[in-house]
């Protein structure tokens, strides 16, 4: 009978009367995800989806706001020894799991613990690896991790194995989520955090259910249902928006332009950037792209800003750097490359290659970056860098770039976390060549230098300026053509307030979103 009963105020949910009216329901509706969560264990976040609904479900010791900034969640305050290795994390009191269970400092220790627990297969524990000991616990060679404490039920120490400044925003990702000592077998179908917001149904495929947690130490959501639907096709996605059955869309690029010419539909837009660097690796160990010369040759010869307007309808902004201009570190005074053929020949006969040169530009199989690669080799063949496409499915072309056997591969780079340190570090750091992000295989040791002092710096203002140095750097270096910085275009149903579209996918989580007029259930 329960589960007849909730199917019903599902469906009840999905019911609305469509148009500029509140809808004749009292559950907000997300439709923002296409595949199911692969899981609702914090310990296996390793995708949006599930990191979006683990954020409803469960906290850590620090939470994103919208905009992408760390405040504290779980932890009402934190202390930082002056070598920048000891955090101490003063929990907040009174707050209880949804089975009633109180939080002490023991959970948070327990629950970083399980994370890199070997026997924890499939999850992704590298947010905790600054920990000291957590490396060695995680490769069992050693029974617990060293760099972890709990001197009383309110206070857990964390002891890094070398400085890092940004270590609090690494805790607000979903995996360093609090879970109960009852956490076990079937915890990612029936998961019991200390969040907002406690699973009800979890239609696989179809939909998620969530109530509001009255007992919450924030404050219980302003509305008393959430339903996050799972919606693979695009069209759908947009006739359930303009029927009313969803709250929230996020536009598909191929139907930015329409809405963006419609008065009416203008009005519900918002247009957002994200954390999302679109752009193309220059493997800097193959051949002539060693050179300088030849790798600006390839930033000049491409129209960026046509690729931008043509591709993904101005959807974005032309990078000048790796760094978001949204995050501290970005220049966003920096001019980009200049689209300048006659200049690209140039630079290819002063790299001795008058004749030009010979590429590969690898890609996967999705439509959009096919075209991307189609486009850019027109722009290229133009400017005498001759360049053939080669297509591969998604993981295998990855893998190759990884192995440095392509000579350009178009890629796109999300955020874990928002900070200029998660696009410097991965992308183009000489220690993660390869397999760690690094596909252009750029090594320049005053870039590293400036990367790693920028982990140890606890002064914002002084990190920042090393962030700022860097970009710099490797902007001159072009180890990437420098496409553009992406932007989520937000469609918002009028009767809904307090919802502000996030930078970073699990900085919404809804508590202040109502739907206006109606009564409250």
């Amino acid at each position: 009978m329960r589960r007849v009963l909730l199917s019903a105020l599902a469906a009840l949910a999905l019911a609305c009367t469509g148009g500029d009216s509140a809808p004749q329901r009292h559950t907000l509706v997300d439709s923002r995800d296409d595949y199911d969560p692969r899981s609702l264990d914090p310990a296996l976040s390793t995708d949006v989806p599930t990191g979006r609904a683990v954020g409803y479900l469960f906290e850590g010791l620090t939470r994103f706001t919208p905009d992408a900034k760390v405040e504290p969640s779980l932890a009402e305050r934190w202390d930082v020894s002056p070598d920048g290795k000891v955090y101490t994390f003063h929990l907040r009191p009174g707050v209880k799991f949804h089975d009633g269970t109180p939080l002490v400092a023991q959970h948070v220790v327990s629950s970083f613990q399980r994370v890199l627990d070997p026997e924890q297969r499939g999850g992704r524990g590298w947010p905790l690896y600054p920990i000291a000991g957590a490396r060695a616990f995680s490769d069992r060679k050693a029974k617990s991790v060293s760099g972890l404490a709990a001197p009383n039920d309110s206070t857990v120490v964390v002891t890094l194995a070398e400085p890092l400044a940004i270590f609090p925003k690494l805790l607000a990702m979903p995996v360093a989520s609090v879970v109960p000592p009852s956490a076990g077998a079937g915890f990612g179908e029936r998961p019991v955090g200390t969040g907002p917001w406690k699973l009800v149904e979890w239609k696989h495929d179809d939909y998620l259910r969530f109530v509001a947690n009255k007992g919450y130490w924030g404050g219980a959501p302003k509305t008393d249902s959430l339903t996050a639907r799972i919606i693979p096709e695009p069209s759908t996605k947009i006739a359930e928006f303009e029927s009313g059955n969803v709250d929230i869309l996020l536009v598909p690029e191929a139907d930015s332009r329409q809405w963006s010419q419609t008065d009416e539909k203008q009005g519900a837009m918002v247009s957002v950037p994200a954390l999302r660097f679109i752009h193309m690796s220059i493997n800097t160990r193959r051949g002539p792209l060693a050179d300088v010369r030849v790798r600006r040759a390839i930033n000049h010869a491409v129209d960026t800003r046509g690729i931008l307007q043509r591709l993904v309808s101005g959807r974005g902004r032309l990078a000048a750097g790796v760094i978001p201009p949204i995050l501290e570190g970005a220049d966003t005074m920096r001019a980009p490359y200049a689209y300048d053929p006659a200049l690209a020949k140039r630079l290819l006969a002063e790299a001795g290659h008058p004749n030009g040169i010979d590429v590969e530009l690898w890609t996967s199989t999705t439509p959009i970056y096919v075209r991307m690669a189609e486009t850019i080799q027109g722009y290229l063949n133009a400017a005498g860098i001759r360049t053939k496409i080669v297509q591969r499915e998604s993981a295998s072309a990855r893998e190759a770039a990884r192995k440095g056997e392509t000579d350009l591969f178009i890629r796109e780079w999300y955020a874990d976390y928002p900070d200029a340190e998660n696009f410097l570090f991965p992308l183009l750091h000489s220690q993660n060549a390869g397999v760690g992000g690094n596909y252009s295989f750029y090594a320049n040791p005053e870039f590293d230098r400036l990367v790693d002092a920028s982990h140890r710096e606890q002064n914002d203002a002084r990190r920042v300026a090393l962030y700022r140095q860097a970009d710099s750097l490797a902007f001159n270096d072009a180890p990437v053509l420098f496409l553009f910085f992406y932007n989520d275009l937000y469609a918002i149903q009028p009767w809904i307030s307090g919802f502000a579209p996030p930078t970073i996918f699990n900085g919404q989580r809804w508590t202040g979103v109502e739907i206006s007029g109606g009564e409250r259930r």
